[in-house]
């Protein structure tokens, strides 16, 4: 069955778009309300760190039985369905009283939306020609950019209307409408998809964990995508409030414009990208360089440059999505049938990392003693943040070594 242009943007487009707007508002969501659950549950930056990070271990958990679904009942379904558990997650998280059920809710979040971008990429390839995949996909991204952007001042103006536990009980009822969206507007069916076995999937994925070539492309992938999205999704709001002293609404400001820039770096690499390949300049060279600079503006960060100088955190947002050519990359060199698994298979490691990197900072975070009014002192960040950049470098010399 063939659907016109306009009825691919509204029927399929834009409700997994929808979808991965709301996955990603959810990521980054506490960086604005970590005040309020500090101050209103007494929560220590360890607690603070795992409870945010606990987002992306059942995110992670769930990306290899998450092919085998998305091979055997479509996107539709499957997103639909765990959709629901994020809004019930959401729910959780708004009637929280303790740092137990505000992991338990978070943790549920994960789940629920862990379908988001890969149900994305498989739908695309059952509605859309292979052709259009690029401008699609690069799009999806974007859309997750924009979640990015609504949790950062429109979520603060949320907050001060509705307190943080009325603008969860909003979330919750966005995700519900989302999960509708999906089932009702999206065609059950598009080109015919191959049934994959679990034994079939496994089969791949094991090839592409005994790769060289992959073991080559993921330390730097997780280490960079780990780095960004940890102090992004909950470190940067804190810095600017402690470090750069700046007030509540002036930092959700800071957070909106880097959030622009995540935007622009999601759609402009990928344009970049495109067109010096064509030139004969590699994709594996682009992200490399992009990764290299993203490294020094978080040195710029670290030497607290970026107090005086905030250009260098816009770059942290637009250069630090360079991890995601890598994605590209490995698609490229894996064969076609195998390149869903790669996406999962990578995914898998990106989050693991963002899950343990996130925690972990919260811990070594917590090592110095906060101050009277509740703020980290420098040497606390500067301690967390050179751990995230010399895990960088150390996989960066192993990505543009030469190998045999």
């Amino acid at each position: 069955m063939t659907h016109s242009p306009l009825t691919m943007v509204f029927r399929v487009f834009l409700p997994f778009a929808f979808g991965y707007f709301l996955s990603y508002l959810y990521r980054v969501v506490n960086a604005v309300i970590a005040p309020d659950l500090v101050s209103d549950l007494g929560l220590g930056a360890d607690v603070l760190g795992f409870l945010t990070a606990s987002y992306f271990l059942t995110f992670a958990a769930f990306q290899i039985p998450l092919g085998v679904l998305l091979d055997k009942h479509g996107p539709r379904t499957v997103e639909a369905v765990l959709l629901l558990f994020a809004a019930a997650g959401a729910a959780l998280f708004a009637m929280a009283e303790d740092s137990l059920s505000l992991i338990g809710g978070r943790a549920l979040i994960g789940f629920g939306v862990s379908a988001c971008l890969m149900a994305s990429f498989k739908a695309f390839t059952l509605f859309y020609e292979s052709s259009k995949l690029p401008l699609v996909n690069g799009f999806i991204m974007a859309a997750g950019g924009l979640g990015a952007v609504a949790g950062t001042a429109p979520t603060e103006l949320v907050v001060q209307e509705f307190g943080w536990r009325g603008g969860f009980w909003g979330l919750a009822g966005l995700t519900l409408l989302c999960a509708l969206c999906v089932y009702l507007l999206v065609p059950p069916s598009g080109r015919v998809a191959q049934n994959t076995s679990l034994r079939d999937q496994m089969v791949g994925v094991k090839e592409i964990f005994t790769s060289r070539f992959f073991w080559r492309v993921a330390p730097i992938t997780m280490m960079s995508q780990a780095s960004f999205i940890s102090i992004q999704s909950l470190w940067v709001g804190p810095w600017h409030r402690d470090i750069a002293g700046l007030e509540r609404g002036d930092v959700a400001n800071m957070l909106f414009w880097l959030a622009l820039c995540m935007v622009a770096g999601f759609l402009g690499l990928g344009v970049l990208s495109e067109r010096l390949a064509r030139r004969g300049i590699s994709t594996s060279f682009i992200s490399g360089l992009c990764m290299l600079i993203f490294m020094v503006c978080q040195l710029a960060v670290i030497l607290e440059w970026a107090v005086d100088y905030s250009l260098f955190w816009l770059g942290f947002g637009f250069f630090g999505t360079a991890g995601i050519l890598q994605y590209a990359i490995l698609s490229q060199h894996f064969s076609a049938h195998l390149a869903g698994r790669v996406n999962t298979a990578i995914n898998l490691l990106v989050f693991i990392a963002i899950f343990i990197l996130q925690s972990v900072s919260g811990w070594v975070i917590n090592l110095w003693e906060p101050t009277a009014e509740g703020t980290y002192v420098s040497e606390a960040y500067q301690g967390a943040f050179v751990m995230f950049l010399l895990l960088q470098v150390g996989s960066y010399i192993w990505y543009v070594l030469p190998k045999k």
